[in-house]
């Protein structure tokens, strides 16, 4: 075990202003991918796509995504998340084939005290060369979080996916998006119509499909990162330049490919209150299907130079939690090869999961608990063991001081208790829960008070 990780990841999360919890996945009720992350008036909001299992008897592509509207979600703590409900969909968009389920990747800017939400769709009719195609379309609101209203037509001159969004400094937009390459093309001033022909961007990768491009500026540098196909199923990459429309150099990786099967990624990254973060997708909720995905954050750091460090994606997530939350163990930042996390529910798995501690030494963590109040006297776990089981709470290291010897009662249901701990020292901690006795302890959550 990685000490000297713990010691910094704990570093990290002291220094930060954040005094937030979270764990990945952030949306936890619905399927949601694609995300695009903005901040506006001091909150972060979330344009995802919305992935839904097929209705039945629409003749739709067996095994594919379905995707038939868009909400809106908005947080200041990255873990509290208000969904704001649908704000476009397939139904109410004039140029949309409302049959197509095919509202794929958006994204969302504010220019002149208006928000301008671009989302690509399948058209409803032919254009010149026959093909209805994908189109780009744009729908205008006076607040991020709606009501959106959609323009009559999608913008002429595009036949692509994945729109993003940059405002340079000097003011002028530029619009980015995909198919088969990525492409470039300035706006007009008024945000829904094109000021210059799409250009394809050079110097990126010719073999593998690309795309869900998304451009950010940081100390004169701007960024180009997008999904690519390199070998199997996508990784995040980037180009850097010099300018808006490149050209671009390829630099680096930011996320590799999963390791559990999700053929496709697709992000966005912000800074908020001076720290970066990555959004981006798995398919947690949906391990067998991966066209139902879900969204989730890590943090992001750069090198001084600019360039990116590569994240690891983590089931913990972003933020501090609080001793008194319910702290899902299985959105772990490490743990020994004999535990497992398995669903609560396998018929609903948005019911979230548990983490099992087969025999005796399993051990899980889960670091940056934060112990504000001065008396936390006991912890409440609610677990089960079929034949009765022992863990003990330890603190900072799994061969750290022991806050609690915690017995849990035979049983086939999960049951609640609680027990005493020793004085714990107020601030920021890592916990570790070990298993005692070889008998299998299966834990959903646990608490402080």
């Amino acid at each position: 075990m990685n000490l000297k990780k713990y010691f910094t990841l704990a570093i990290i999360f002291t220094v930060s202003a954040f005094t937030v919890w979270a764990q990945n996945p952030v949306i936890r009720d619905q399927f949601s991918a694609d995300p695009t992350a903005r901040v506006f008036n001091g909150k972060v909001y979330v344009f995802p796509s919305h992935d839904i299992p097929a209705p039945p008897n629409k003749n739709l592509r067996e095994n594919w995504f379905c995707m038939p509207d868009y909400h809106v979600f908005s947080s200041e703590n990255l873990s509290d998340w208000t969904d704001h409900g649908v704000i476009v969909s397939q139904n109410k968009v004039p140029w949309v084939d409302s049959t197509s389920y095919s509202m794929w990747a958006p994204d969302c800017i504010e220019r002149n005290g208006k928000y301008y939400f671009y989302f690509p769709a399948n058209k409803n009719v032919a254009g010149p060369n026959g093909r209805k195609g994908f189109g780009i379309g744009v729908a205008i609101a006076d607040k991020p979080e709606g009501p959106y209203v959609p323009q009559e037509n999608a913008i002429d001159g595009i036949f692509g996916i994945d729109p993003n969004v940059l405002i340079d400094k000097d003011g002028q937009a530029y619009l980015y998006y995909s198919m088969g390459n990525i492409y470039v093309a300035k706006l007009k001033e008024n945000m829904t119509e094109l000021a210059s022909k799409p250009v394809a961007i050079d110097n990126l990768p010719t073999k593998g499909m690309k795309e869900g491009p998304f451009v950010f500026e940081r100390n004169g540098k701007y960024y180009l990162t997008f999904p690519h196909v390199e070998n199997k199923t996508e990784r995040l990459e980037y180009a850097m330049g010099d300018s808006p429309e490149g050209p671009f150099t390829m630099t680096g990786v930011i996320m590799d490919e999963s390791e559990t099967g999700c053929w496709t990624n697709h992000h966005s990254m912000i800074e908020y209150n001076n720290q970066w973060y990555l959004f981006y997708h798995h398919n947690d909720y949906s391990p067998h299907f991966d066209k139902n995905r879900s969204v989730c954050i890590d943090s992001l750091f750069f090198n001084a130079d600019g360039t990116i460090q590569k994240v690891i994606p983590t089931k913990r997530g972003v933020g501090l939690t609080a001793a008194n939350e319910k702290i899902q163990l299985d959105r772990y930042s490490d743990k020994s090869e004999n535990v497992k996390i398995v669903f609560n529910d396998t018929t609903n798995t948005f019911a979230g999961w548990k983490t099992v501690l087969e025999n005796k030494d399993a051990w899980i963590s889960y670091n940056a608990v934060n112990f504000e109040k001065k008396n936390t006297a006991k912890v409440v776990v609610n677990a089960r063991a079929l034949n009765g089981g022992k863990v003990e709470l330890r603190i900072d290291a799994a061969d750290g001081p022991v806050l609690a010897e915690i017995s849990v009662p035979e049983g086939s249901e999960m049951t609640v208790s609680k027990t005493k701990i020793s004085k714990v020292k107020p601030g920021i901690h890592n916990l570790f829960v070990v298993a005692a006795n070889n008998n299998p302890v299966e834990i959903d959550w646990i608490s402080f008070e």
